[in-house]
């Protein structure tokens, strides 16, 4: 089991900064395609901000681009960030509100990346012994340098067997990541994954 490398996937979303706030205002954003936006962090003071409501969408369709840096492009220069949280419309496929967090190079960001399994039709619980395999969870947060964020944890299952239960601590870490909720104590090393 081991993390997937990091991503050579480069995400950019073009920005401009918002002048006008409220409700109405955003509203009339929406209305011109637009996506009301804060970025905010890394010392600096929040912006208030517009992304691309077509631009958005399309990235948000890749797994990867809620765990990986974004770049925000405001034309005379860029900020680096990543997705901190995303207001969708309940019942139609608009995004109301995005909130980006800016990243430094040199200070530590937790982010919830995705959990990708692998070999689980081959493993020895599933082939050999008629067992199933149950996913708990399908992600997990870690902490690291930016430069060392992983695009997804991949997760080999071929040696699980019936009755055998995938934790956390299982898990093998590149050099430079970790699982905060391990520092939390044994009570913390939580299930991944069970062959029953």
């Amino acid at each position: 089991m081991y993390f997937g490398e990091t991503t050579c996937q480069k995400y950019v979303l073009q920005a401009q900064l918002r002048e006008l706030q409220g409700k109405g205002a955003s509203r009339r954003l929406r209305k011109e395609n637009l996506v009301p936006a804060i970025i905010y962090g890394a010392t600096q003071d929040a912006k208030s901000i517009t992304l691309r409501h077509n631009e958005m969408v399309r990235n948000l369709q890749d797994e990867a681009f809620y765990s990986q840096i974004i770049t925000v492009d405001f034309g005379d220069h860029q900020e680096r960030a990543i997705l901190r949280d995303l207001q969708r419309h309940p019942s139609k496929p608009v995004v109301m509100h995005v909130d980006l967090q800016r990243i430094s190079d040199d200070q530590e960001i937790r982010v919830h990346v995705a959990l990708h399994f692998i070999n689980e039709e081959i493993s020895k619980g599933v082939k050999e012994q008629g067992a199933g395999i149950s996913h708990v969870v399908s992600e997990v947060e870690v902490s690291c340098l930016p430069k060392n964020l992983p695009e997804y944890i991949e997760v080999d299952m071929v040696e699980m067997e019936k009755g055998q239960i995938l934790h956390l601590s299982d898990l093998k870490l590149p050099e430079g990541v970790t699982l905060p909720a391990l520092a939390l104590g044994e009570d913390h090393d939580s299930a991944v994954a069970s062959c029953h």
